[in-house]
């Protein structure tokens, strides 16, 4: 099992911070086929430029993703701050993201084991996650190695499709839609039921999980409004002020918010 850990630097110098994932090299994400649908969600891929290596900052998102890189595959549990993978230059990394509430019966074991490591796929899969690593590193052309990622997974056997309740939970607090009280309620579910719940189909628990998802709407509400300010975002998104959203983006994502603004919007 790999743990990743975050630089713990409080106040890291500017020229020495990580590329954030998704902002740094390329990177693209597409439907998946039919045959993944019930458990995935997005499939992608990401490409460092040839002259970028070293480490990078991949933000929590409260999401569980199986990944090819560096010629071995992985299940990367859900981070409660972000993760620092040390990539080659030039690395294609190739991801399937797990549609909420889908991996915990796909890899049948509750996601607050995993929390923050990345496990490899044949601790979970045995020998069929190592015929498909074989098999992609058989492939020397990148586009035809995410057509082969897409066609491997399919052919591994995972159980059952998204919860349903997990699946609502994470929909209604991703779009903001009020406290977590309120969830519950719409729900139908005790405050312990929710707790029980997010444990066992996120990893933590659902005020984790709410801090995580505020993040995330941070992030799109900045890049779709390049030229709004800390101040006005905070109270859009829903932070109680700019401090509070200053405070929590150093908490989560381990620099400073203005910093990570104008990665994801560069």
């Amino acid at each position: 099992m790999i743990r990743y850990r975050p630089r713990m630097s409080s106040r890291p110098d500017p020229a020495e911070l990580p590329g954030v994932a998704g902002a740094t090299g390329r990177y693209r994400e597409w439907a998946p086929p039919a045959a993944l649908r019930g458990c995935f969600g997005q499939l992608w891929r990401s490409d460092l430029p040839v002259g970028h290596g070293g480490e990078v900052a991949v933000l929590p998102d409260g999401c569980v993703d199986i990944l090819w890189r560096d010629g071995r595959l992985f299940v990367v549990g859900p981070d409660v701050v972000a993760a620092h993978p040390q990539l080659t230059p030039g690395a294609q990394v190739l991801g399937a993201r797990f549609q909420p509430g889908a991996a915990r019966a796909w890899l049948g074991l509750p996601l607050s084991e995993i929390v923050g490591t990345a496990v490899e796929l044949d601790a979970v899969l045995g020998v069929r996650a190592r015929r498909m690593a074989a098999r992609l590193n058989a492939v020397g052309d990148a586009e035809v190695r995410q057509q082969v990622f897409a066609r491997e997974l399919a052919g591994v056997a995972g159980n059952g499709v998204a919860d349903a309740a997990a699946a609502q939970v994470f929909a209604q607090v991703r779009a903001g839609h009020g406290d977590l009280a309120g969830v519950s309620t719409t729900l139908q579910l005790s405050t312990r039921s929710l707790r029980r719940l997010c444990h066992a189909q996120f990893g933590y628990g659902p005020k984790m999980l709410e801090r995580i998802l505020r993040l995330q709407r941070l992030l799109a509400m900045a890049r779709a409004r390049p030229g709004d300010g800390l101040a006005g975002l905070a109270a859009d998104v829903g932070y109680a002020d700019q401090s509070h959203l200053s405070r929590e983006v150093r908490a989560l994502a381990g620099i400073g918010a203005a910093q990570l603004c104008a990665q994801w919007r560069s």
